[in-house]
């Protein structure tokens, strides 16, 4: 888990490739019928923890299934989810016919780290919406780590995972941010220290680099990697499956 620890703060821009070119996903398919939520539930207010530890929104037995590896610390996963965050669920997930599941891959270190436990933290329910107010405050982030001192960032590879969590947490106005969404300081530190919590994002890389994942945003379709990392393309992806 030191992994962590060993990417500079500030290699921000080092995060794309989930578009590599090397595979297009799924060929076009037949449209696909809506699926009925539950009664008295829209299908964006159904949210589960997977086996893969991420997040999934939506029917969870839907046919088209997209899947992000994706960094809160990536400019490119931030546009994609400013830019998708309506249309995917209005358009997508609202008709049952497709499930979306946020899996971290953590490549920038200890603010990924932070900004996960946090994230997290929130809990289940309100796990996506705070996903979508961490993209959306991605430029204030940004400016706090600029600002940091040069040997910030030493201090921080001679911690444990979640000491150095909690440091940039501090430093970058984090757990300020998270006491503003409900999230009571003494808890925020309490996630921040959770050891099991990091041996899950943990393992969520892992699980992302065994199916090839190096870079974010990246993602799947029915298990399949798609040429795409902006929702523009991700969306002409999904119609191809047939959620159109």
């Amino acid at each position: 888990m030191r992994s962590f620890l060993l990417l500079p703060l500030l290699a921000l821009a080092a995060c794309d490739g989930g578009g590599d070119g090397n595979s297009t996903g799924p060929v076009s398919s037949a449209p696909v019928a809506n699926v009925a939520p539950p009664a008295g539930k829209q299908w964006a207010d159904v949210v589960a923890v997977t086996p893969q530890n991420g997040y999934v929104q939506g029917n969870p037995n839907a046919p088209i299934k997209l899947i992000e590896y994706g960094s809160r610390t990536c400019p490119t996963c931030g546009r994609f989810g400013v830019e998708a965050a309506e249309p995917l669920r209005a358009n997508y997930i609202s008709t049952g016919r497709v499930s979306y599941e946020f899996r971290d891959f953590p490549l920038h270190g200890a603010p990924d780290l932070a900004l996960a436990l946090l994230n997290q933290c929130a809990g289940t329910e309100a796990f996506f919406p705070m996903l979508d107010q961490i993209f959306a405050n991605q430029p204030a982030f940004f400016e706090k780590m600029e600002k940091l001192p040069q040997g910030f960032q030493q201090q921080l590879q001679a911690m444990a995972p979640p000491q150095a969590a909690a440091a940039i947490a501090d430093q970058t106005g984090m757990v300020e941010f998270a006491k503003q969404r409900g999230i009571p300081e003494p808890k925020a530190r309490q996630c921040l220290a959770d050891q099991a919590a990091v041996k899950r994002i943990a393992d969520s890389l892992a699980e992302g680099t065994n199916k090839g994942v190096n870079g974010t945003p990246s993602f799947f379709i029915n298990d399949e990697k798609i040429d795409a990392a902006l929702w523009a393309d991700v969306e002409k992806a999904l119609k191809a499956a047939g959620a159109r």
